[in-house]
């Protein structure tokens, strides 16, 4: 397992149940439902020119990456355990940066992708400014290249624990 698939990936409790919730109904209900179709389909003839048996077996790969990726994701994770209120940014931490020349302040949690809401921007970890803002404390400031190849500096204005 690389470094990157390995890592712990924090999460809300709320966001665990959710998430282990579409796990149980993608092994389950949903899938069984997809091997039926492909069944279903294969039994129609002839499957070289059988679109619902090729749309069918599609699904059904998707949904098992999904299971895979969902099953890897809940087993690393670390749930509800906020980390401390010391202004140091770490996975689970609402962050503020002040993106220095462009007058642009932004507010986001610094976690998994999967905690993304409506309410709230997530970068993970594994971003380019989340690699450089990791154990950063507040008043840092971090330098970190946009995908044009150029530098950006981040000033941390704030790091508080995320409470959902």
């Amino acid at each position: 397992m690389s470094e990157q698939t390995s890592a712990a990936v924090w999460l809300t409790q709320a966001k665990f149940d959710e998430l282990k919730a579409e796990l149980e109904e993608l092994r389950g209900p949903t899938r069984s439902m997809i091997v039926k179709r492909v069944s279903d389909a294969r039994d129609e003839g002839d499957l070289k020119e059988n679109a619902g048996y090729h749309a069918a077996r599609d699904e059904l790969g998707k949904i098992d990456g999904r299971i895979q990726q969902l099953s890897e994701m809940l087993e690393r994770a670390q749930v509800g355990e906020t980390p401390a209120d010391d202004g140091v940014v770490e996975p689970g931490m609402k962050v503020t940066v002040n993106l220095v020349g462009l007058d642009f302040e932004e507010t986001f949690l610094f976690g998994a992708r999967e905690m993304a809401g409506d309410d709230i921007k997530v970068y993970s970890p594994q971003s380019p400014l989340g690699q450089a803002i990791d154990g950063a404390k507040r008043g840092d400031t971090v330098t970190y290249t946009l995908p044009n190849g150029k530098e950006q500096q981040a000033e941390i204005v704030d790091a508080v624990p995320y409470s959902g």
